[in-house]
């Protein structure tokens, strides 16, 4: 099975390049974007939403905003920061709507006693983690989940990256004491 007429050019080029083809009319430009990047922003949606429905309705919002937005951007950073500031706006948006519960991911432990360990402390951190304010609860998950540079999580965020170091270090510092965890 051969690839369609054009999808291999498409492969070659650069997210940027892609964006351009997209604003210039390119029908195909936009579904490589979105192919190369909808896992890892599904997994920032996940990180910053946990329900995957929420995250589910938060990616398909941001890459519809950012299909219909593609001429606003500058290029001042790279697509997938962009895409990454895109989508963490509309999981906050979702969640300044409704604030469901997460459900836990079923675990497949054979060791039930493990298992219920492992179980306590994710609801534990997730507890604590929802109790952060936004915008330290944000940071934490952008620089200590998605490994993300405290640079990258500043442009995301559209803050300075001292106000993420110490979102960060806040944050740190309060899990920590809700958690019971002494430094």
């Amino acid at each position: 099975m051969s690839a369609p007429a054009g999808w291999s050019d498409l492969a070659e080029r650069s997210d940027a390049e892609l964006l351009e083809a997209h604003c210039r009319g390119d029908r195909d430009a936009f579904a490589e974007i979105f192919r190369r990047h909808k896992d890892r922003m599904w997994a920032v949606a996940m990180r910053t939403c946990g329900d995957p429905e929420l995250a589910a309705d938060s990616v398909q919002d941001a890459f519809l905003a950012a299909y219909r937005r593609a001429g606003t951007f500058r290029g001042e950073s790279a697509v997938t920061t962009w895409l990454h500031r895109i989508v963490v706006n509309a999981c906050l948006d979702r969640l300044r709507r409704i604030r469901p519960v997460a459900p836990l991911p079923e675990t497949d432990v054979a060791d039930v006693a493990d298992a219920h360990s492992a179980t306590e402390v994710r609801l534990d951190v997730r507890a604590a983690l929802a109790a952060l304010p936004e915008g330290q609860r944000l940071a934490l998950v952008l620089v200590d989940m998605d490994g993300r540079s405290v640079a990258e999580t500043a442009e995301i965020l559209g803050v300075a990256e001292g106000t993420v170091k110490s979102r960060c270090a806040r944050g740190r510092a309060a899990m920590a004491q809700m958690l019971g965890i002494h430094r």
